[in-house]
């Protein structure tokens, strides 16, 4: 559970260099989530365990409807769970929920901002529902608008800003009150590449300070790019745990050679290219070779005389690791 870049395990007191456990901050066993009641009950978390340490960058992987949101709500304090055990910062959601929330930062899926009041009114306005102090208010307020890289804009009004701007001053009220924890719904969603570049660097400098971060995402490369560690859901259950690099090397190999023929069906190559790799995947518009060296493979292709469109060889992606387990892409 200790993060990537931390400083390695701390010594317990009294004990000569042994490792101290890592402060678990969000325990669940058994997780469970159920909409409707009878025969109209669907389940959408079904029975996971989930532990996030202090400091860690936690993530929730899957596809749209995968479950990630409503396990994000019942940690969030939003939404009581149907079933199994949940703690946040060592309470009990169900008895200490609003105990809970003062201690959360939290960035929805959708943005919430007042767009009639200005960047800084934002951040002010929000601070005051947590009962600061205007004097520390104003100040945090200054703070996080330079970590947003929007003091420039602090009294501009809302409404016009670009969705990169107002997704980074959601981000920087979420911190308003120096949460232990930050909670993150999809947070790149609709953005350009530019934007997300830009927030991916914001979100990594506060895992870099020490910011427990909890996020769901169905991008692949946000995942590797934020996460310690992951789970990969599935139609509400986890289908795999672990950091991103050791899901890859475990459920993957190290290339994909990527084919493209003139056919609308792609499933009658699979069988001789399937000699050139460990695993081959059939997809509508191309082939996936899974091998540890792709030009070799691309190599070994052209000598047997089949003759793709285009071939690209890459690495390997937590995308690949969902279609090994279940069969489908992240986005389908």
């Amino acid at each position: 559970m200790q993060g990537r870049g931390s400083a390695g395990p701390a010594a317990a007191p009294g004990t000569s260099g042994a490792p101290r456990a890592p402060e678990v901050l969000v325990e669940a066993r058994g997780l469970t989530k159920v909409f409707g009641h009878g025969e109209s009950a669907r389940t959408v978390v079904d029975g996971i365990d989930v532990a996030v340490a202090r400091g860690e960058s936690f993530g929730f992987l899957g596809p749209n409807g995968a479950g990630k949101t409503s396990a994000m709500r019942m940690i969030g304090c939003v939404s009581p769970p149907s079933g199994g055990h949940l703690r946040v910062l060592g309470l009990d959601p169900r008895t200490h929920g609003s105990e809970i929330r003062a201690r959360l930062g939290v960035v929805p899926q959708l943005d919430a901002l007042d767009e009639e009041l200005t960047v800084r009114e934002n951040v002010l306005v929000y601070g005051r529902y947590f009962g600061l102090p205007r004097d520390v208010v104003r100040r945090r307020a200054d703070e996080l608008l330079e970590f947003a890289q929007l003091t420039e804009r602090a009294d501009d009004r809302v409404e016009p800003l670009s969705g990169g701007m107002k997704r980074r001053l959601t981000i920087a009220r979420s911190l308003v009150n120096t949460p232990e924890i930050l909670l993150l719904d999809e947070p790149t969603t609709g953005l350009d590449p530019q934007a997300r570049h830009v927030l991916w660097d914001r979100l990594f400098r506060l895992k870099r300070e020490g910011t427990t971060l909890v996020l769901t995402t169905h991008y692949m490369d946000e995942a590797e790019q934020l996460c310690d560690r992951l789970v990969v859901m599935d139609g509400g259950r986890i289908v795999a745990e672990g950091s991103p690099r050791a899901l890859i090397g475990q459920h993957s190999s190290r290339e994909v050679l990527e084919l493209r023929f003139d056919t609308d069906d792609h499933a009658p190559y699979a069988e001789r290219a399937a000699r050139y790799a460990q695993r081959v995947e059939v997809l509508p518009d191309r082939l996936l070779l899974y091998t540890d060296d792709g030009d070799a493979a691309a190599a070994a292709i052209g000598r047997d005389g089949l003759a793709p469109l285009s071939s690209l060889v890459r690495r390997s992606s937590l995308e690949d690791v969902f279609l090994a387990l279940t069969g489908r892409q992240l986005v389908d």
